[in-house]
């Protein structure tokens, strides 16, 4: 007999969590003016708002922790943190920061200027608006595939060629300052870009004479799909991906809340020393000096640690086949989501579930607080509210992609917990004829609005 899948940790400690009533939620959800980031952990039962900075660390990084050098210059750690990013990723030259979008300030204020483009493929919420920030323009050049959520193809995240070389002939190169390139991509649903889509960008940027960024908070889970689904890396490592996938490269931003499993950090690396010292005093104003950046010590010793560990087959297949996991309970379910399943979470095709309710009532938002009020599930909407409004006409901007994203943190719940998400999922599914009406905004920033922003049910 077979062998059953089997995750690769044991469980060594554990954290309660507890159940809501409906009514509870009811009034929960209205005081935090319908916003799900304004909901207190204590009222979520199971969070799967980010898998940012909320996964388990080993027994290894607890450790590490303990072993950390809080020296403000020249601290162990932060040679410890060098070798690692020197080792597994292939980059001499980094700055840490306190975590991912940190990382984006610090690279862009010292690269981008009103009236620049950065094309990409689906720029994530924290980079459109640190470029948006700065009167500049994200100009998303993903593969059309990528807007059918039904459509299975193996690499649903990358940039299509032409778009991108169409944006490189439009735009003098002093008015690129670098072509950004996320994997994998979270706004297209956790969809991964393939080697040979990386390898093209990375030909098309050098004939243009344009650097490549690579987004990176997602890169391990990136290579875990470059060796399962690409010809040719089958048989190789993790590490040996991940080690190509980054030489085609010149800069690199990562949230190491993500792929290196801990709960703070992130750091900017470069192949090129003059880019380095270019950005050290945005580092310098904004974070730290330059051997802490925004991190602690014993932060950076679990980063460290965390890059090996997220890098290694056995961990990558429990997380990734968690998500497929609810994937297939929502394939059992008739659920529609952006397939095929992603790496980090399952991002549920909210215009395909709640069609009676109109675009400009937040459809994606109002399936979220639907499943919060089913079971205290909490997820967040990858759609109307978080694309922001157009920033010349003010208008708000209605994506092709409407998606409520259950992201799901490492190495922290069961597929017990995922069983409940599914049959929550499945209950709101069932009634969903019902929901006619969503939510309108009350009070928004002009930018970054759905982290702050305050709603009222639709009249």
């Amino acid at each position: 007999m077979e062998l059953p899948f089997s995750e690769s940790y044991r469980i060594k400690m554990v954290e309660a969590i507890h159940k809501s009533t409906r009514e509870e939620r009811e009034r929960w959800i209205k005081e935090a003016k319908y916003n799900l980031f304004n909901l207190k952990s204590d009222h979520v039962f199971i969070d799967l708002l980010t898998d940012s900075g909320t996964g388990a660390m080993s027994d290894r990084q607890w450790s590490r922790l303990m072993l950390g050098d809080e020296s403000y210059a020249g601290a162990r750690s932060y040679y410890a943190m060098k070798e690692a990013i020197r080792e597994i990723l292939g980059f001499e030259y980094f700055l840490p920061t306190h975590q991912g979008r940190a990382a984006e300030n610090v690279l862009y204020s010292t690269f981008v200027r009103e009236g620049d483009v950065l094309p990409g493929n689906s720029h994530f919420d924290t980079t459109k608006g640190h470029i948006e920030f700065r009167k500049a323009i994200a100009l998303d050049c993903t593969i059309d595939e990528a807007a059918d959520t039904q459509l299975e193809i193996p690499f649903k995240g990358n940039i299509d060629p032409a778009k991108l070389e169409a944006a490189l002939r439009q735009y003098p190169a002093e008015k690129i300052p670098m072509v950004v390139l996320t994997v994998t991509n979270n706004t297209a649903g956790g969809q991964p870009v393939s080697m040979e889509n990386i390898r093209r960008v990375s030909a098309l940027c050098r004939q243009y004479g344009v650097l490549l960024q690579l987004d990176s908070a997602r890169f391990a889970e990136n290579a875990y799909f470059i060796k399962v689904r690409e010809k040719g890396y089958e048989h190789k490592t993790i590490k040996e991906i991940v080690k190509e996938m980054f030489s085609y490269v010149d800069i690199m931003t990562m949230s190491a809340k993500k792929d290196a499993i801990v709960n703070m950090g992130g750091f900017v690396a470069f192949k090129s020393e003059e880019l380095w010292k270019k950005c050290q005093m945005f580092c310098i104003m904004n974070e730290g000096f330059i051997t802490y950046g925004g991190m602690s010590g014993r932060d950076m010793n679990a980063l460290a640690e965390g890059l090996d560990e997220g890098t290694e087959w056995d961990y990558l297949e429990s997380r990734v086949r968690q998500v497929a996991y609810l994937g297939a309970k929502l394939d059992e379910y008739g659920i529609p989501y952006q397939r095929p399943a992603g790496g980090h979470a399952i991002f549920v095709d909210a215009t395909r579930v709640l069609t009676r309710v109109p675009k400009e009532e937040f459809i994606a938002q109002t399936l979220g607080i639907e499943l919060y009020l089913e079971a205290g599930i909490r997820g967040v909407e990858i759609g109307a509210m978080l694309a922001d409004r157009d920033p010349v006409t003010r208008e708000n901007r209605y994506p092709k992609l409407e998606l409520l994203r259950l992201a799901i943190p490492r190495r922290t719940y069961t597929n017990n917990h995922i069983d409940v998400v599914a049959a929550a999922l499945k209950n709101v599914y069932d009634r969903r004829e019902r929901i006619t009406r969503g939510y309108v905004i009350t009070k928004e920033f002009p930018i970054m609005r759905h982290f702050t922003v305050e709603l009222q049910p639709a009249k």
